[in-house]
């Protein structure tokens, strides 16, 4: 109902609704109409095209093994037959079979056959691989000579899954290729009688070659399968499982000639393709994604899809074109509106005649003008907080530090010392005169180790036997602004929680240095008691949640420290502030990092 007020109410939806439908509705039905007759005959002639690819490589296979079978004319060759025959055999007998070897190769370019090989039923043979040779293994033994002797006429084509030992008579193995052999019998010209047989070696390497050059679709793959359901060549683990599930739904009527289906796994469905060898009795079998077969129709689909998304986008065109100067002053309006509520405020809108629109545009300007005056106020008013906030921290560290040396000027006024007293005084009205610095909150790093330096004497007074110091930071580094009133703290803290807790001389050490150019870092550091894990877990706790660790009781020990923290953070960000490490028992570090900064923060 929404929607149909909505269209009731705006002319510009009008237009766009009735453009859309008089446009796409005619295209969309002859786009699915053209679609479903170009799917069909597109699917059909992939299909056939498969199917030609797998009988094209049953024909390269027939013939492969046509060719290589010539070889078998050997065995009516009288010299292989005499030296078969024959129970002792020349030199020269040898050699000429072994010609008649090459000569055969010469003619007929065998270039996957690696061995040819002859040996009669006791063990005496010829290859070309070892010459002649006498087998330790009784060639009766072998099944497949078994078979053969029942069945002379037979020619047996073992592939790598049906090989055995016994077929590599002359005792040499292919460590590395797979290889089929093509075996015969050799039978006495007259009787006919079994004398011996004939083993050729075929490199099963070019079944894969056939598979590199004949693909289907773009990921499929075609596979060789022998008489007893095995690869002729290995399949990844994925692939296995395809051709396993293809054998096993292949039609019980259709395990001979060719044909194709339809295979649905978990997942995709597959397209299947096979052929029989009719010269080996094995089958190709071809797989690819029906997605693949069919991609051409696909491509069909993306164009009409694309016809139609054009002609939206042509009646969106005019759609615009037509109502452009009807909504272009309310557009306009809408888009300075929406800039503004994100946050910039100079977006301002020239009215253009005297109309409604004319007049909301010119209240929007004073809308906006408002509201960036009540934002400065509320800038102003902030920045005056955070002031007062940094006044009240400075304040209360100054008597803090206070109460701690007057405490030691009575000390020592009762002691008698009165030498000592006015030394105090001194160094004490110098802490002061450097720490009020005229009200100003940024002093020079020189400055701030001066005044750091003025309570280490002070302190030094107090724990003469106890305390000493040093100060080591680049001339360089001392130019840069620092907040006042930042590193005394961290001394106060090193002095009391870790050299008065520890036995024998304390040390504090004053350093510095730039990191990546862009921030200083000063550390004070202590030899005294350290700080425990447990302790120093805590400490940092406090530090990433200042408003908490202040608000409780517990927090001791660490007031100076949290108050330094907490200023560096209000002036620079999260990123900067103090860290802490400490090793109980040995000493402390504490770190600051400001940025790297010519000039002084407001």
């Amino acid at each position: 109902m929404r929607l149909i007020r909505l269209m009731s109410a705006s002319l510009r939806i009008k237009l766009l609704v009735l453009f859309t439908v008089l446009t796409t509705v005619p295209l969309i039905t002859v786009g699915i109409i053209s679609y479903q007759k170009s799917y069909e005959s597109i699917a059909e002639y992939s299909k056939a095209a498969s199917m030609l690819q797998a009988d094209e490589l049953s024909r390269n296979i027939n013939n492969l093994f046509d060719d290589t079978e010539r070889l078998l004319e050997l065995s009516n060759n009288p010299q292989v037959i005499h030296f078969l025959f024959s129970q002792s055999e020349t030199y020269a007998e040898a050699k000429e079979i072994l010609q008649t070897f090459a000569l055969y190769r010469d003619t007929y370019k065998y270039d996957d056959v690696m061995n040819i090989s002859f040996i009669n039923l006791y063990g005496k043979g010829i290859s070309e691989r070892k010459g002649v040779f006498q087998s330790n293994l009784n060639p009766l033994r072998n099944p497949h000579f078994q078979t053969l002797t029942e069945h002379p006429d037979m020619i047996l084509r073992i592939p790598p899954s049906m090989a055995s030992d016994y077929d590599h008579v002359d005792g040499f193995t292919y460590p590395q290729d797979e290889v089929i052999s093509i075996i015969a019998t050799v039978q006495q010209r007259i009787t006919h009688e079994v004398i011996g047989f004939i083993i050729i070696d075929l490199n099963a390497s070019f079944i894969k070659q056939f598979d590199d050059h004949i693909r289907i679709g773009k990921t499929g793959f075609f596979s060789v399968i022998d008489q007893s359901g095995n690869p002729i060549y290995k399949l990844s683990e994925d692939k296995q499982k395809l051709e396993e599930l293809a054998l096993a739904n292949l039609p019980a009527a259709q395990q001979t000639g060719s044909n194709s289906f339809v295979l649905y796994p978990e997942g995709k469905p597959w397209f299947v393709v096979f052929s029989s060898s009719l010269t080996t009795g094995w089958k190709i079998v071809g797989l690819a994604p029906l997605q693949e077969i069919v991609s051409e129709a696909d491509r069909i689909r993306q164009l009409i899809i694309f016809s139609v998304m054009l002609s939206i986008l042509f009646v969106i065109i005019i759609y615009f074109f037509l109502t452009y100067r009807l909504t272009q002053p309310i557009q306009l309006l809408k888009h300075k509106m929406r800039l503004t509520a994100e946050g910039y405020l100079e977006a301002k809108v020239q009215p253009v005649g005297n109309d409604e629109i004319s007049d909301l545009g010119q209240s929007f300007n004073i809308m906006v003008e408002k509201i960036k005056q009540l934002l400065n106020q509320s800038i102003l008013k902030q920045q005056l907080l955070q002031k007062a906030e940094l006044r009240t921290l400075q304040a209360q560290i100054n008597p803090h530090f206070l109460y701690n040396t007057l405490d030691s000027i009575v000390w020592m006024a009762e002691a008698g010392k009165s030498e000592s007293v006015i030394q105090l005084v001194k160094a004490l009205s110098q802490f002061f005169r450097l720490s009020l610095n005229k009200g100003r909150d940024w002093v020079t790093i020189r400055t701030e180790l001066a005044h750091a330096q003025s309570y280490l004497i002070i302190q030094q007074m107090r724990y003469r036997d106890i305390l000493e110091y040093h100060i080591d930071i680049d001339e360089e580094l001392q130019e840069y602004p620092i907040l006042n009133m930042t590193l005394q703290p961290l001394i106060e803290n090193a002095i009391y929680h870790g050299i008065k807790n520890k036995r024998g001389k304390g040390w504090i050490t004053i350093s510095g240095y730039e990191e990546n150019d862009a921030v200083i870092v000063l550390t004070v550091t202590d030899n005294g008691a350290g700080i425990t894990p447990e302790r120093l877990e805590l400490l940092r706790h406090e530090l990433d949640h200042p408003v908490q660790a202040e608000d409780d009781d517990s927090y001791e020990g660490g007031f100076g420290l949290l108050n330094v923290h907490q200023r560096l953070r209000l002036y620079f960000g999260e990123e900067y502030g103090v860290q802490l490490s400490s090793v109980a028992s040995e000493g402390t570090t504490v770190s600051i990092r400001i940025p790297k900064h010519r000039r002084a923060y407001p």
